[in-house]
This record gives C-alpha cells, sequence and structure tokens, in this order.
C-alpha cells in the first residue's frame, strides 16, 4: 500500500473523516463533537496526522501548553493517540507517524514528547511498549499510571500535585470527560441510563477546557472514572465494567 499522509486543516476538515468511526452517510454524535473540538485546537498546533485511506491510521498531538492533561511542563508535545487499526495494521503506519510526531518536535525546537501509560496497559492508552522502543522512558508516576517521556533536551514533565490526589469527594460514579475521543458521547449515554436504571449516583463532568483539565485529581487522556471516591482507571467502561469496579 502506497503511504500518503495528510493532517487535519481548518479548510478540510469538514470533509475528511477521523479515522476511528467512520460513517459516510448518517452523522454520528460523537464524530461531530470531535470535529467540533478539533475545530478549536487546530490554531493552538493541535496535530492530527493519518494515512489517506478509508481506515483507521492516525496519531494525534498538541502542544503541553494547550493539551487537555494535567502534566506539567514547558516546550513538549503531548500524544493522545496513536492508533492503527483494520487493513493499515502491520505495514509499517504506526512507526512512520511517530517518526512524524518526531520530526516535527525537532523541527520546531521542541524539549520532547511524552504520553500516558501505565504499569499495565489500558485498552484506551497509546501502546507504551511501542512507544519505548523510540526511547520513551518512564519520567514520573501517579498511582499505578506512568508519564512516558522522550526527552529531547534534558528536561522531563512531570503531573501535577493534583493529579496524584485520585480521590474526589462524591457517592457513586463519577465520570470526567472531554470530546477529544468519539466515542466518548455514546459511552456517556449509555452509563447515564444505566445508572438511572439500577439506581446508581452518577456524576458525568465535562471538561471542555484545558485549564478544567490540567485541575482535575487524577491523570487524564480523555476520560476519567472514579467509584465511591477513589479513583479506578482510565478506560472507556459499559455497564458490565462497573458492575466489576463496584465489586472491588
Amino acid at each position: 500500500m502506497d503511504a500518503e499522509f495528510i493532517d487535519l486543516t481548518p479548510e478540510n476538515i469538514e470533509d475528511e473523516h477521523l479515522c476511528c468511526i467512520i460513517r459516510t452517510k448518517k452523522g454520528h454524535p460523537g464524530i461531530e463533537a470531535k470535529r467540533a473540538w478539533l475545530r478549536e485546537r487546530l490554531g493552538e498546533g493541535h496535530v492530527f496526522c493519518k494515512l489517506n485511506v478509508k481506515g483507521c491510521a492516525f496519531i494525534e498531538y498538541a502542544p503541553l501548553e494547550t493539551a487537555f492533561v494535567p502534566i506539567e511542563g514547558e516546550n513538549y508535545l503531548y500524544i493522545y493517540c496513536l492508533w492503527v487499526q483494520g487493513a493499515p495494521k502491520g505495514q509499517g503506519f504506526g512507526r512512520r507517524l511517530m517518526e512524524s510526531c518526531l520530526e516535527d518536535a525537532r523541527a520546531r525546537g521542541r524539549s520532547g514528547v511524552c504520553m500516558l501509560g501505565a504499569e499495565k496497559q489500558k485498552a484506551w492508552l497509546s501502546d507504551q511498549s511501542f512507544a519505548r522502543k523510540f526511547g520513551f522512558q518512564p519520567v514520573d508516576t501517579a498511582g499505578e499510571y506512568t508519564l512516558l517521556a522522550l526527552s529531547l533536551d534534558g528536561t522531563v514533565p512531570r503531573f501535577s500535585d493534583g493529579a496524584r490526589r485520585m480521590a474526589v469527594d462524591a457517592p457513586g460514579l463519577v465520570v470526567y470527560y472531554s470530546d477529544q475521543c468519539p466515542f466518548i458521547p455514546g459511552r456517556v449515554d449509555k452509563l447515564r441510563e444505566y445508572c438511572d436504571a439500577h439506581d446508581i449516583p452518577a456524576q458525568f463532568i465535562h471538561v471542555d477546557s484545558a485549564e478544567k483539565a490540567r485541575a482535575l485529581p487524577c491523570v487524564f487522556n480523555n476520560w476519567a472514572v472514579f467509584y465511591d471516591g477513589r479513583f479506578r482507571t482510565v478506560n472507556q467502561i459499559d455497564g458490565a465494567a462497573l458492575e466489576r469496579l463496584r465489586r472491588r
């Protein structure tokens, strides 16, 4: 497969698909929410680079100063997502996408690139073992979560002090979420319905600015789950997963 990569821009964002969920005829609330979110982010230096096929092969990253994460550091890029799935998988596109991000960081004189990992790989985080092949190393921890970074000048980022709290003063389910991932609106709707049907106290808190994200009491990539005051996971969960959390 010939590889042609394109960046989303204000000029093409209305016409290009967003890789994760591809719709041709029907609109999709998650895609439209993500598209609106991206429109605001592109002017901040946010990058969405994808393989020019009708499939899933892309990397998404942003300047750490404007990223929706509780991470402190200067002049870094933050990788939200690097995902290759389906037909493009196994053809070296993930490597090329990561290399494009690192080349961008060097060309712009960035101090490095960072991303969120965990002691045990989480389903909704980019593959940290893959990132390590490029030289990413753990530079900070918060609970079982790890901040991985590839430093280009010897400096390293860190989790905010608030992110280490991993606790809230609220019963039942608390979910913080942003519009960065197009799967999220559907997850929120289904979880809200499940909690209503099973009389589970629940709060769904929309993180709609980088300032709110930096003030969160936990690590965050676009989704964070608390139950009975304790932080549980960054994985997007359904009703069955919620029941497993409740039994712990």
